[in-house]
């Protein structure tokens, strides 16, 4: 199959190399050369623009930060107005519910097929193959979108047919994900205070109550202080708890918790956190403590 790839972050470079290595022709764009130039040694064909991706593929996917990039990109350079009538594009990045809505009408209006397909996981999980993918979009986009989401992640998850809904599941679960870091964040601070290591604690507490996949692979890393590279840097994290907000304040859902994740972001960013990898939030509730000046 044809794929083109716009997006090669991250996360975009080891799917492309899945693709790839399954014998897809990927044709590439990236904004920045540099992924571009490691996507070429893998074997894939390089791109002038969004748009040219568009015209020459079967089906587009694309991995970008956000709303807004997403918008510059593939909208007002006019790239999905080049997608072949019929042709689809997959995005699998995580955007608001609106946005997804957005996006589905104007591929409606061009001709062209709209799938959501936003991703648990992170880079190590998506250079695997080992991805778990939530798909919304009508069964037969689904369905020729298969191929390529099998060779890209280890199940899927279909959760209806309006694209919004698997952008919600997403943000969903990394809003559960950023109370799982803050608060063994603030438990290890409160422990840290009793004289009781986190590593102490973090292992204690991941190997009986929270034996599970998340709290375990944040706990290392808070136990290290492991934050470089970061696999979801803060500033992403904050981009997703304020989606959180946003669509909770659409349906009208109370989550005053994530209130207290976007302060603690916040609080992270305007200390010169933001390049740090958001399980870094630890550090934020151990310096409000004053933990290192006991």
């Amino acid at each position: 199959m044809k794929i083109g790839f716009v997006g090669l972050g991250a996360m975009g470079q080891g799917m492309v190399g899945q693709l790839l290595q399954s014998g897809h022709a990927v044709k590439v764009w990236n904004r920045s050369p540099g992924p571009v130039e490691q996507a070429i040694e893998q074997g894939a064909e390089a791109a002038k623009s969004a748009r040219a991706v568009a015209e020459s593929c079967e089906l587009m996917v694309s991995m970008l930060p956000d709303d807004h990039v997403i918008h510059k990109v593939l909208v007002e350079s006019k790239a999905l107005d080049a997608l072949p009538k019929g042709g689809l594009h997959v995005n699998m990045a995580t955007v608001s519910p609106g946005f997804a809505r957005g996006m589905a009408a104007l591929h409606r209006r061009l001709g062209s097929h709209y799938l959501a397909a936003p991703v648990l996981g992170r880079p190590d999980v998506a250079a695997a193959g080992k991805l778990n993918i939530v798909v919304a979009g009508v069964p037969e986009v689904r369905e020729r979108a298969t191929p390529v989401l099998e060779t890209l992640g280890q199940k899927t998850w279909p959760v209806g047919d309006e694209p919004e809904r698997a952008n919600v599941v997403k943000i969903a679960a990394n809003f559960m994900l950023a109370t799982a870091i803050e608060s063994m964040g603030e438990a290890s601070a409160l422990t840290r205070a009793y004289g009781i290591g986190a590593d102490t604690f973090l292992e204690i507490v991941t190997n009986t109550l929270f034996a599970a996949p998340a709290y375990q692979g944040y706990g290392k890393m808070i136990r290290e202080a492991s934050y470089t590279p970061a696999g979801m840097k803060m500033t992403w994290g904050l981009k997703d708890i304020g989606l959180a907000l946003q669509a909770s304040q659409e349906e009208r859902v109370p989550l005053p918790f994530a209130g207290v994740l976007r302060d603690s972001l916040l609080d992270a960013l305007a200390c010169g956190d933001g390049d740090k990898d958001w399980s870094a939030m630890a550090e934020t509730t151990a310096r409000r403590a004053k933990l290192d000046e006991r």
